[in-house]
């Protein structure tokens, strides 16, 4: 691996470990379980079975890279993504994601949860971050594996950034339906006014 390679490998470790220290900080905070996967009627074991895959292949899938090489023989994406240059564009993708992922979670407080189950969210977050996206950290996490993919080009790292998208898009699609039907008219004004990764919607005058 080369330089760049070990440092958004090293990156994402730190995301990681830095992830997990802050749900155990807001857990705190808030004075209750943060981990809602499992809970509720919401379906959410396939996206839970797919976001720990994802990242656990993050974390480990380097290392075994690094120490046996790619088992995929004439690998197109390792070949079409060599360089240096693709190096520097992904090491950037991985830090700007990780960065973005884990001050939209601090900045979420106590209505930080890993999972959606009704009855157990805080309060809508509609600054910051959540001001232009409603989704900062599943954005910046995409982002992260983008990046990680672009510097450490593989079919195995698209499957898993392909494991976290999918994962994403279901678990967005839940947690739509649960604050909808928790939260009510605030969430649905939140909303129609930020969109669901990255904008803000033109208000009409009244």
């Amino acid at each position: 691996m080369s330089g760049m390679e070990i440092a958004s490998y090293l990156m994402v470790v730190v995301y990681v470990i830095s992830f997990l220290a802050m749900s155990a900080i807001l857990a705190k905070e808030a004075g209750r379980p943060v981990w809602l996967f499992g809970k509720g009627g919401e379906p959410q074991a396939l996206p839970a079975l797919l976001f720990k895959l994802a990242f656990a292949g993050a974390v480990f899938w380097p290392l075994l890279l690094a120490a046996f090489g790619n088992p995929v023989a004439k690998d197109p994406l390792s070949a079409a993504l060599d360089g240096p240059w693709f190096d520097v564009l992904g090491h950037l993708l991985v830090v700007v994601g990780a960065c973005l992922a884990i001050l939209a979670q601090r900045h979420m407080g106590v209505s930080w949860r890993i999972g959606a189950v009704a009855g157990e969210l805080g309060p809508i977050v509609d600054s910051g971050p959540f001001a232009i996206s409603r989704n900062p950290v599943f954005l910046g996490q995409a982002v992260l594996f983008i990046g990680l993919l672009v510097v450490l080009p593989s079919l195995v790292q698209a499957g898993l950034t392909l494991a976290l998208v999918v994962a994403i898009r279901l678990q967005v699609a839940i947690e739509e339906r649960v604050l909808a039907t928790s939260l009510g008219q605030p969430y649905l004004d939140y909303r129609g006014r930020v969109r669901r990764w990255l904008g803000v919607t033109r208000q009409l005058p009244a």
